[in-house]
């Protein structure tokens, strides 16, 4: 508990949080305001259309926001303070990661909510709310996506150690790789099924979706598919843990 509220001190005594949760506030409900702005009125506003943003630009920024988390540390040399307090690292790492997850939870949970609710305060008529357990998982579960995206980009920040490169690899990689991997002769669309934040798209919008993102492709179910991107996380920071451990501060 106390590795936890060191870590939370830590996190919110710097200003790139606070920027980067207000960042994806605004792209979230932001985009929820503009879809349903431009729906025409004979047109019926979707629910997952009201999550575009949250779901292709807000994962983007708590990446972002959970890779700097760490590589400031590095680049201040704070996390050597860090280590001679806690000599095994792990518990160290595994604190903030764990502090950064529950952030971008909170804050994915208030960015889908509030663009539903702006959704539905700007088309009263578009029947827009959670009548079904796959309506719940289009909102309720952003924020799981979030908390298991920052994960994820903890670790790959404790292996690169460089906020550019952190940021650069995360943001290439979510914004294109898994788009280009498509395009491989042959085998590119089985390898697109099992990538990760395609995995997690199926999780959120299930098998099709209507004037939103793009339905997956994975062959899970949804529950096996959060399972999957939540694996893929824990191994990522299994690795950067073990590489923690062996190379200096």
């Amino acid at each position: 508990m106390n590795l936890l509220a060191v870590e939370r001190i830590k996190l919110f005594s710097t200003r790139s949080p606070w920027w980067c949760a207000l960042i994806t506030l605004a792209l979230t409900i932001g985009f929820a305001a503009i879809i349903a702005g431009a729906t025409p009125s004979d047109a019926q506003l979707t629910l997952p259309a009201t999550q575009f943003g949250g779901s292709q630009f807000g994962i983007a920024v708590v990446m972002v926001l959970a890779a700097l988390a760490v590589t400031t540390e590095y680049r201040f040399n704070t996390i050597r303070t860090t280590f001679q307090a806690v000599p095994h690292r792990s518990p160290a790492l595994i604190a903030k990661a764990v502090v950064v997850a529950l952030v971008a939870l909170v804050i994915g949970e208030i960015a889908a909510f509030g663009a539903l609710g702006l959704g539905m305060l700007m088309r009263p008529n578009d029947n827009l709310g959670l009548h079904t357990a796959q309506d719940w998982m289009n909102v309720a579960g952003l924020g799981p996506v979030f908390a298991i995206s920052a994960v994820l980009a903890v670790a790959l920040g404790i292996l690169i150690r460089h906020s550019a490169g952190a940021i650069a690899l995360l943001l290439i990689y979510y914004l294109a790789v898994e788009e280009l991997v498509q395009l491989i002769p042959k085998i590119g669309a089985h390898i697109h099924e099992w990538m990760p934040f395609n995995v997690a798209n199926k999780f959120l919008r299930g098998s099709a979706v209507v004037d939103g993102p793009a339905p997956s492709d994975s062959p899970l179910s949804p529950g096996w598919a959060l399972a999957y991107f939540a694996g893929i996380a824990i191994v990522f920071l299994l690795v950067a843990l073990g590489v923690a451990k062996k190379r200096d501060a």
